[in-house]
């Protein structure tokens, strides 16, 4: 039986939903500050009416839904999903009033994709947007990867029990340390340093292509956010393929493969666990994953004769599945040319590739490759048991920062979330074939939607239907989420209708 929300359940929900909603407002700064810097005084105007909102919105509902109760398990996931759905609201309205959106909810659309590490955008004249508008885009992928709650639990949340759900609801489980808070504050830690070196990295190559300096050090971090956080989002239209240089392209490769791993990962070879990175069933997988993915690629390039050189296929095939695996979304091809070029064969391979997607706490999106490996192991495990003696007992093991035994519990996880992901790329497909477009157009931009990847073949523009761009905000927010604190929500909200 479903029960009516109390008042403590509002108050609580509304109390921490505007902590993020702050954390939103004050992440403008930097936007604002770097539009200053520029003298783009009518950006620095769209961004204080943006911080503005949010700070207002915020406080409203801290001072009215005061509270010093903690979360319980339901109430931390409709935080997590609804602070999404506000945040998106919120903080499209320097993208809106920048005039480079032909209406509100295309505004939406980007400000979604980005905090989702999506990648996908209907911002028109990309390549003459300003500097602060920029930075906004890729500062929001950067801290999307790390996870809007994760902000709010590093620096506006204190410790508690509580804390720990706001943090699950954004489909992160595993902890680096017992405290959450410290948890947070650690996979920061770990983002800032590769912030720091890959930025650096990127500078030197801006310059060495023939950038100046200011423009190779804003260039840089950007690549740097969208690579490293799988969001995908690059300065202009263009991607990857804009610069012409294999140097960016290896980079950016490096760096999103890195931002694929999952934290805990990242946590174990830095404090000298560094056998982790071959035991580990995750890494395991993406190697096996991968390799299949990008054999059936190249069968279907090779049958068309697309790309006739080693380098050809390294820098326009091989780039484009591990970008779609790991979920970044980083091109360096044209979007048209997964139709007019790759075929169906190459097509589908690339859309396995981004529907298996990254590692689980990660910035990535997709199945994940732990669960990936779980339900691999579960199938040779049915298949040993039915070829074993019937008293034999037997134990399947995976390893996962430690040697975990294989339980009924993490095979129904694993499936349920899998399944659910199936679902929700069957309902983009289906909406894209209503639409008009073909089978492999529709499946492809789905597939990207949903993993959070943003590899496009041209579906997503701003003529797209209405329709179709709510689809891809619910399959972009979702898939991000990963289904079960958008079910607490939806739940909640039926409660509010129908509960007793």
């Amino acid at each position: 039986m479903l029960v009516h929300p109390q008042i403590d359940d509002y108050k609580i929900i509304g109390y921490y939903t505007g902590k993020v909603i702050i954390g939103i407002g004050w992440l403008m700064m930097l936007p604002l500050f770097t539009s200053l810097l520029f003298a783009e005084w009518n950006t620095c105007i769209d961004f204080l009416i943006g911080i503005s909102s949010c700070l207002i919105v915020g406080y409203v509902f801290l001072l009215t839904c005061y509270t010093q109760k903690d979360l319980n398990w339901a109430q931390g996931m409709v935080v997590a999903s609804f602070s999404w759905i506000l945040a998106m609201l919120l903080g499209a309205i320097p993208y809106w009033l920048s005039g480079h959106f032909k209406y509100y909810i295309d505004a939406c659309f980007d400000l979604m994709s980005g905090s989702t590490t999506t990648g996908l955008f209907l911002l028109q004249d990309l390549d003459h947007v300003p500097m602060g508008l920029n930075m906004w885009r890729h500062e929001l992928t950067f801290i999307g990867g790390q996870g809007m709650v994760v902000v709010a639990l590093t620096f506006l949340v204190r410790g508690s029990a509580g804390a720990y759900k706001m943090y699950a609801g954004e489909a992160k489980e595993e902890r680096l340390l017992p405290n959450v808070i410290e948890t947070a504050r650690t996979i920061w830690t770990i983002s800032l340093i590769y912030l720091f070196i890959g930025t650096i990295a990127l500078w030197g190559a801006g310059m060495f292509q023939g950038m100046s300096v200011v423009r190779a050090l804003f260039h840089g971090l950007w690549l740097f956010m969208g690579a490293w956080s799988t969001g995908g989002f690059a300065p202009q239209s263009q991607n990857i393929l804009y610069y012409h240089s294999l140097i960016i392209e290896l980079l950016t490769l490096i760096i999103f493969v890195l931002g694929s791993l999952n934290f805990a990962l990242h946590y174990a070879i830095w404090t000298g666990n560094r056998r982790e990175i071959y035991k580990n069933i995750e890494v395991i997988s993406f190697a096996i994953t991968i390799s299949i993915t990008f054999i059936l690629t190249v069968v279907g390039l090779m049958r068309l004769g697309v790309y006739p050189t080693v380098m050809a296929f390294f820098r326009k095939s091989f780039y484009q599945v591990i970008s779609g695996h790991t979920t970044t979304g980083n091109m360096t091809i044209y979007a048209r040319q997964f139709i007019r070029e790759w075929g169906s064969v190459a097509m589908l391979g690339t859309s396995i590739a981004m529907a298996i997607g990254a590692s689980a706490c990660s910035t990535g999106g997709g199945f994940k490759n732990l669960r990936m490996g779980i339900i691999t192991k579960a199938m040779f495990h049915d298949i040993k048991r039915l070829v074993s003696p019937e008293t034999q007992v037997l134990l399947q093991k995976f390893h996962h920062i430690k040697d975990v035994i294989l339980e009924d519990k993490h095979i129904r996880s694993a499936m349920l979330i899998v399944l659910t992901y199936i679902l929700l790329y069957l309902l983009g497909t289906v909406a894209g074939m209503l639409y008009g477009y073909s089978f492999s157009e529709a499946l492809f931009e789905s597939v990207s939607a949903g993993s959070n990847t943003g590899l496009s073949c041209g579906v997503t523009s701003a003529d797209m239907h209405l329709g179709l761009k709510l689809v891809y905000i619910f399959e972009m927010w979702s898939g991000r989420l990963e289904f079960m604190s958008v079910f607490a929500l939806l739940g909640f909200i039926t409660a509010i209708f129908r509960g007793k």
